[in-house]
C-alpha cells in the first residue's frame, strides 16, 4: 500500500471537502494528513488553502 497516490487529477472541490480541509486547518493537522484525510495531492491542498486564506502547519 506504500506510496499510492491519491490524486485525482483536477476535480472540482465540493462544499464538504472545503469545511473539512477548514476543520483540519484548524485543527492544526499536518499538510500530508490533510492530504491523505481528503484523498488529494498536498499541492492541492495547499493550493486551496492558500486560496482560502488558511494556514497548514508543518510537520518538523
Amino acid at each position: 500500500m506504500a506510496g499510492e497516490k491519491f490524486e485525482r487529477h483536477r476535480q472540482p472541490w465540493r462544499q464538504d471537502e472545503i469545511q473539512k480541509l477548514h476543520q483540519f486547518a484548524g485543527k492544526g493537522m499536518s499538510l500530508k494528513a490533510i492530504a491523505k484525510a481528503l484523498t488529494r495531492s498536498e499541492e492541492s491542498i495547499k493550493d486551496r488553502a492558500k486560496a482560502d486564506g488558511l494556514t497548514i502547519s508543518k510537520l518538523r
